[in-house]
Formats: C-alpha cells, sequence, structure tokens
C-alpha cells in the first residue's frame, strides 16, 4: 500500500485557478462516498480551503493514477503543471506542515487546523477512512496542537487590519466595551471591524459616502451606519477612530479633531489611519489627546512580527518533522498487522478445537481447573507465537522484511507466499 497526497495550492496555482477548483462540502461528501468506484483507493480525505484543494489517499501499487482520476472527476480536469504529489514519508510531513500553519499564505495563521479537522470528519462521515488516514489525521491535529501550544507562531499579528487592533488593544489597555467608528466600508474596514469585535469592542459605527454600503456593512457585524456628514458628530462618543476609504485626500482634518477634542472635553482619542493615500492629516496627530498611527507604523509592527513568526517557524518545523517521522515509524508496523492478526485468529482456532475435541475425557474437572487449563493453553499459544511475531517485527524496513512475510504466510497461514511489497 502507498499514501499519496495530490493538489495544489498558493505556491502552485493562481488565484483564478484555485477559485475553479474549489469543492464544495456536500461535492466532497458524494465523491468520498463513491470512492469504492476507483480500483486501489482503499482511504480518502480531501481538503479544500480557498488556498488548497488536495486529496490524501491509501492506494494499491499500480493504482496511483487513480488518484488523479479521482480527483478530476471531483474538481474537473486540471493542468499538472500546477498539482503537487508526495508519496510515504513525504506526504506525512506535508499534511502535518499544513496543519501546523507553516504552508499557509499568511505564516502560523490558524484557521487551517480547523479545516484540517473538518476536512477529516467530513471523510469519516463517507466512511472513507481506515487504519492508515485515521492515525495520520489524528497524529497531524495533535502536531498542529503542540505547535501552537510549544511556540509563539501564532502569536504576533501579520496582517495590516489585525495589528491595528492589537495595537489599539495595547495602548487602550483592552478593548472591551469600547467602541468605533469606522470610515469606509471595503474589505479592510471589514476586516479591521471584525478583528475589533473579536476583541470585545461593544458597538461599532459604519461611515461611508455611499450609505448604502454603510448601511449592508453594518448589517453584517451587527453596527450601526450612520451618514457621513453626521459621522464626527458620533465621534464625539467614541474611542477609536480606523479610516479606510481609498480617498484621493485628507478626510479627517486638523480643524474638525480640534473641534472633536473640545466637545470631548479632555477625553482622549485613538486614530488607526490604514488608508494608501492617508485619510487622517499628519497634524492631527500632533493635536492634545489624540494618538495617531498610519500605514507606515502598522507595517513596521507587521514586518516585526512576520519576522518572529519565521523564528518560530524553526521550531514548529523540527516539531513537525519529529511528529511525522514517528507516525511513518508507528506505520511500518501496521502494514503487517492483518499477517499478525490472521496467525493469531489460526492458533487460537487450533487450541480452541483441541479442548473441545477432548471435552469428554475431562468431564470430572471442575470449572476453576476448567479454567486453569484454558489460561494455561494460552499461553501456551502466545510463547509459541512470541519469536516468529518479534522476528517479523524485527524484519520491516530491512532485506529480510518480504522473506518473513512469504515465510510467515507458507509455514502458518492459508495465504499464498505472494510478494509482501506488491500487495
Amino acid at each position: 500500500m502507498q499514501l499519496k497526497v495530490l493538489g495544489l495550492n498558493h505556491t502552485t496555482a493562481p488565484i483564478e485557478v484555485r477559485e475553479r477548483f474549489s469543492v464544495t462540502k456536500d461535492a466532497i461528501r458524494r465523491g468520498l462516498e463513491n470512492l469504492d468506484d476507483y480500483d486501489g483507493l482503499s482511504e480518502a480525505v480531501i481538503l479544500s480551503t480557498c488556498n488548497r484543494s488536495e486529496i490524501y489517499a491509501v492506494t494499491a501499487r499500480g493504482c496511483e493514477g487513480n488518484v488523479q482520476q479521482f480527483l478530476n472527476d471531483l474538481i474537473g480536469g486540471v493542468d499538472e503543471k500546477f498539482l503537487y504529489e508526495f508519496d510515504d514519508e513525504a506526504c506525512a510531513e506535508h499534511l502535518f506542515t499544513v496543519a501546523a500553519g507553516l504552508d499557509s499564505l499568511v505564516l502560523g495563521e490558524g484557521q487551517i487546523l480547523s479545516q484540517v479537522k473538518e476536512a477529516y470528519s467530513i471523510a469519516k462521515a463517507a466512511q472513507s477512512t481506515g487504519t492508515i488516514l485515521n492515525t495520520l489525521f489524528n497524529r497531524a491535529i495533535a502536531a498542529g496542537k503542540r505547535v501552537r501550544t510549544e511556540t509563539r507562531i501564532a502569536y504576533n499579528s501579520v496582517s495590516v487590519s489585525s495589528a491595528a487592533v492589537e495595537l489599539a488593544n495595547k495602548k487602550l489597555g483592552g478593548l472591551t466595551d469600547k467602541s468605533a467608528l469606522i470610515f469606509g466600508a471595503g474589505k479592510m474596514a471589514h476586516l479591521t471591524a471584525q478583528h475589533l469585535l473579536s476583541h470585545g469592542v461593544k458597538k461599532i459605527f459604519v461611515a461611508n459616502h455611499h450609505l448604502e454600503r454603510a448601511v449592508e456593512m453594518a448589517a453584517k457585524i451587527g453596527g450601526q451606519a450612520i451618514a457621513w456628514e453626521n459621522a464626527f458628530t458620533s465621534a464625539a462618543h467614541v474611542d477609536i477612530i480606523v479610516t479606510s476609504t481609498g480617498a484621493p485626500h485628507y478626510v479627517v482634518k486638523p480643524w474638525q479633531t480640534q473641534q472633536l477634542m473640545t466637545r470631548r472635553q479632555g477625553r482622549g482619542i485613538f486614530f488607526i489611519d490604514i488608508a494608501v493615500p492617508r485619510d487622517v492629516d499628519p497634524e492631527v496627530g500632533k493635536i492634545k489627546g489624540v494618538t495617531l498611527y498610519n500605514i507606515d507604523d502598522l507595517e513596521s509592527v507587521v514586518e516585526q512580527n512576520l519576522q518572529a513568526r519565521q523564528r518560530e517557524a524553526v521550531l514548529a518545523k523540527k516539531i513537525v518533522a519529529e511528529d511525522a517521522a514517528a507516525v511513518m515509524e508507528r506505520f511500518k508496523y501496521l502494514k503487517f498487522q492483518p499477517l499478525m492478526a490472521n496467525l493469531s485468529e489460526r492458533a487460537e482456532e487450533i487450541r480452541e478445537r483441541e479442548i473441545r475435541r477432548v471435552a469428554g475425557k475431562l468431564s470430572e474437572l471442575t470449572d476453576d481447573e476448567r479454567k486453569i487449563l484454558d489460561r494455561m493453553t494460552r499461553r501456551i499459544v502466545r510463547k509459541l507465537l512470541r519469536l516468529p511475531m518479534m522476528k517479523l517485527n524485527a524484519s520491516v524496513g530491512t532485506d529480510n522484511e518480504n522473506f518473513y512475510a512469504q515465510a510467515m504466510r507458507a509455514l502458518f497461514t492459508d495465504e499464498e507466499a505472494t510478494n509482501f511489497a506488491e500487495n
């Protein structure tokens, strides 16, 4: 049997390709439920996110082409130049690297671990996993958790919007029960609003030149839309102002801010300008009670945080390599389990048959004596099998592996002594 991953991601395929091959959960379920239609594929898990589409499979040697056929049927034909594939040890290490966030567009991002868990859960529900992939995915998920516990790879923000909010959180001593006003209703404004809410901000006002866009964004985040011309009136009561408008000129001017601070009667305010070009006149930062950070300040923070994550990634890679090697070591012994189970079952059948055969001659035995006899014969069987089992296990990965597997089949089972490596 062979372990294989085949897929594409943000490093091998542009966004327009990845978009075409993103797979819905329902399509994944249907595909996995029909896994038996593909010869040699015994197990499979599909991982599909905005940045990757992958199939992890256990396949008989010689049937590897069916893995690509399955993927093509699921996501449609894909040019092979966009695909990567890894086998056995490399496959395991790839999955562990993905689960740890080391193969993500944003180094160390945490969402991928949840996506790996969900992909595995869907496959289990579709009954498309067995001993190999159950073991592999459970260990990969554990490794992903270990990386996040033993390193600080996910501690520092590496996006402008999240860095802005974490900076505000640090400077203001927490954001619980704080309120914010956001100028703009684009993607960056929306992301910043989500980060603010996740840090406990209780109320968010949204102002935009086009009121309908402000209303739409406010509805999505549970905020309140306000007319652009009324924005500075509302600003008198908020703690944070975020600007992200894309306007070609300053939308927050010193004279407006000076009037605002007069109405606030000495209460300080925190400005975060994430627009390019800038929305807030730099002179605003000189006004008493105003703290202003612009995109250059934030990008400096992001760069420092990214460097910190890269340092933590060195330790994370060691964890991944260690855990992936451990699971592959376990797989060495898994492939002999059916043979050893067959041998144990055969020996137990013989033991039970012989006890039944002499049962008539042992009619005078008490129940306790029968139990002693049963335990004694079980011990005899275990001791007789112990040395062959040890020899078989010790041969894993050596030149004698096939020899012992074939000998076991020929001497102790009804199976034909075929080449083990070909099964």
